[in-house]
């Protein structure tokens, strides 16, 4: 009996699942472990920055794209 959720089970389809931390993560958790044993002396801004950083870019990008569609959308 095959896995539904096997991407390999030939039926075409199906369900990418990720795994892990991922990039930002990983880079976030690096920050935090030189910032805790005082290898660097960044700002807690600067520490959390690869896991805000993208949501605020994506916040900027809907953005645009709204007042973009809005422009286009009154003429």
């Amino acid at each position: 009996m095959s896995n539904p959720w096997d991407n390999n089970s030939g039926s075409g389809g199906g369900c990418a699942i990720t795994t892990g931390i991922g990039f930002n993560g990983a880079l976030f958790l690096t920050f935090l472990v030189l910032k805790l044993t005082h290898v660097i002396d960044w700002s807690w801004l600067w520490i959390t920055a690869p896991l805000w950083i993208p949501i605020a870019i994506s916040i900027l990008i809907i953005i645009v794209l709204v007042l973009v569609l809005r422009q286009y959308d009154l003429q």
